[in-house]
């Protein structure tokens, strides 16, 4: 099997490692001076510094030789390790003219499209043609990945055949590879934990304690869940690795972006001046005001995130959003039916 890897952020890079222990890889990118950087220093020093590229590892960043190097195999599959922002444009370049032996695609954004809504395997769908497609996803920080160290991941898709082919190409070495039915609640979860981890930050931020960040990450899952089941997921799915998993590592991991955000936010920084020094794509900043918007459209109450987006907006300060969420009225943890 061979392995197409789109997208040489940190996250692609390190399942570029973890993938390449067994198969050949192609790790691409649209950036030439990336692309020359890496061939130079086979070390992506920009995204994940010090980590020395596997030798399975070959690089690309024209399509013309990602589509010719697939054709060489017997089954290949491609990956796409873009935001979500750059997942439509990277398959708009990519998926025409796929050989025939690319069994299918998958793809590791967790977020959410911000103008038409979109999960990405909505995205995908006019792309996927008669290919299946679905996404791989669980709680997950690039550099423990690329370092080998063991992680469990989830994959969800349109058809049963590219659970097989996610198998094959990444259940090895540290990693395990669980399957799930429910691609709408994976990728939810996946979107979802990126919100509440900007809420974590800002908790921890303001050092509300212990205490604080447990109830905090305990509601967020209620939260999470009740989206979920309103839109078509099931619930169950957000107690799983994709849901419960990467909530935990993403609300308490020194690594989190997204927790980094809401440290920031709680310190009085300006959204403006927290991306552009991050340094990486924070999704949870950009589908927090989506989650909003469906919670809504499908009547359900979403505290966390209201809280959430009145900071980002500058509609409140991180102390002000702490208040209106300890005046809240008082109801039953679990509504039982």
């Amino acid at each position: 099997m061979k392995v197409a890897i789109v997208g040489a952020g940190a996250w692609g890079t390190a399942l570029a490692q973890h993938v390449a222990r067994r198969h050949p890889v192609l790790l691409w990118t649209r950036d030439r001076a990336q692309f020359e950087s890496l061939c130079a220093s086979r070390c992506n020093e920009r995204y994940l510094p010090g980590v020395r590229l596997e030798p399975r590892i070959e690089l690309a960043c024209e399509i013309a030789p990602l589509h010719a190097w697939l054709a060489q195999a017997d089954v290949s599959i491609v990956i796409f390790a873009t935001p979500v922002a750059g997942f439509e444009p990277a398959l708009a370049a990519i998926a025409p003219g796929l050989p025939e032996r690319c069994r299918g695609l998958l793809w590791l954004c967790k977020g959410i499209d911000p103008g038409a809504r979109r999960l990405p395997h909505a995205i995908a769908a006019p792309w996927l043609l008669s290919r299946p497609g679905g996404v791989l996803s669980g709680p997950s920080f690039a550099e423990e990945v690329a370092a080998g160290l063991p992680v469990a991941l989830t994959v969800a898709g349109t058809d049963p055949a590219i659970e097989a082919l996610a198998i094959a190409a990444c259940h090895h070495g540290a990693a395990r590879i669980y399957t799930s039915a429910d691609l709408l609640g994976v990728e939810l979860g996946g979107a979802l934990k990126n919100v509440m981890a900007i809420a974590a930050g800002i908790s921890d931020g303001l050092a509300l304690g212990a205490n604080a960040r447990a109830a905090l990450i305990t509601r967020a899952l209620a939260e999470m869940a009740r989206l979920g089941a309103a839109l078509g997921a099931r619930p169950a799915t957000f107690t799983g690795l994709t849901g419960l998993g990467d909530l935990v590592l993403t609300c308490t991991g020194g690594l989190s972006r997204n927790r980094r955000v809401g440290l920031a936010l709680a310190a009085g920084q300006p959204i403006e001046a927290i991306l552009p020094a991050l340094g990486h794509v924070a999704e949870g900043v950009h589908t927090a005001p989506v989650a909003r918007a469906l919670a809504h459209q499908a009547g359900v109450e979403m505290p966390l995130a209201e809280a959430v987006c009145a900071v980002l907006e500058g509609r409140a300060s991180a102390t002000d959003a702490l208040r209106t969420l300890l005046a809240r009225e008082p109801r039953a943890e679990v509504e039982y039916r």
